[in-house]
């Protein structure tokens, strides 16, 4: 390993990420190291880490080199690895347009929920393809203390228990995983979205990400809820041959969620880098364990 690692740092909406440009995969980070860098008081901290890769370097992205260049190796903030993160994908995108990789329009990324088709547009807000959802059958149940509530189970290339609650103070402080059943629903864990009606076809959301905690956005989180969201209202896509369009605020800003009839999901927010320099090597090896 060199003596000093080029980073970034970005948010989407407030779900912040390192950004690790690597695109020949030279660069071990194992998950303490991914840990360490996201620590909020002993590192850079960040919501999770943004591994920029060619597919073709990396053994779980080179089927998928064909159609996307860049792999987005995502891992939350404790080290480990997720399939899919919506907000960072966004500022992926922006990141491979900053450092010139990637111009404005249409391009493609490789991720472990699969190849996503991003638009980078010319004022700013990047919207991205997030594939389609699942709704896997049965009853799930989420709590929190002495409420608990029933949720919708939604999959977006990673899992999601969707509640609606009369108040968002009701999550309580999301420090820890809420309690779900049946275990069987979510063997791996899950993200948990508690969601109020701001108005029409606008909700607002707080969510604990699997890995994470409480973060202040999650996208595919946001997406889960606007395809729940058009569920209960009645207003599925594919039942009423309209677009369903939903406004959902985050903690950290404000996503535009749209499902097309065919099933198709399209999320358009912001993406912001915020910082750039260089990571003591000596000091990530000494930082893990």
């Amino acid at each position: 390993m060199s003596t000093r690692i080029a980073f970034l740092k970005g948010h989407g909406t407030e779900n912040d990420f390192v950004i690790i440009p690597d695109p020949e995969n030279v660069i071990d980070l194992p998950s303490a190291a991914v840990a360490a860098l996201c620590d909020r008081r002993a590192g850079i901290g960040g919501d999770g880490l943004l591994h920029v890769v060619r597919s073709a370097a990396h053994p779980e992205a080179r089927a998928m080199a064909a159609e996307a260049e860049w792999f987005m190796d995502y891992r939350n903030g404790d080290g480990s690895v997720a399939e899919m993160c919506g907000n960072g994908v966004r500022v992926f995108a922006h990141y491979l347009q900053r450092a010139g990789h990637v111009a404005e329009g249409d391009i493609a990324v490789a991720t472990r929920g699969g190849v996503k088709t991003v638009h980078i547009a010319k004022e700013g807000d990047i919207t991205v393809g997030m594939g389609k959802a699942l709704l896997p059958e049965g009853d799930v149940t989420v709590s929190v203390g002495e409420r608990s509530w029933p949720a919708r189970n939604v999959n977006m290339g990673n899992p999601h228990a969707v509640a609606f609650v009369e108040d968002l103070d009701h999550a309580g402080d999301l420090y820890t995983a809420p309690p779900f059943s049946p275990a069987s629903a979510y063997p791996d864990g899950v993200n948990v979205e508690f969601v109020v009606d701001r108005g029409l076809r606008h909700v607002a959301l707080r969510v604990h990400e699997r890995g994470s905690g409480e973060t202040r956005s999650c996208g595919t989180g946001a997406c889960a809820v606007a395809v729940a969201a058009a569920r209960r209202d009645g207003a599925d896509p594919a039942v009423t041959g309209t677009p369903a369009t939903y406004t959902v605020d985050v903690p950290g800003g404000r996503l535009v969620i749209t499902e097309r009839p065919d099933g198709e999901i399209e999320m358009t927010g912001p993406a912001v880098i915020v910082a750039e320099g260089e990571i003591d090597a000596g000091w990530l090896e000494t930082a893990t364990p």
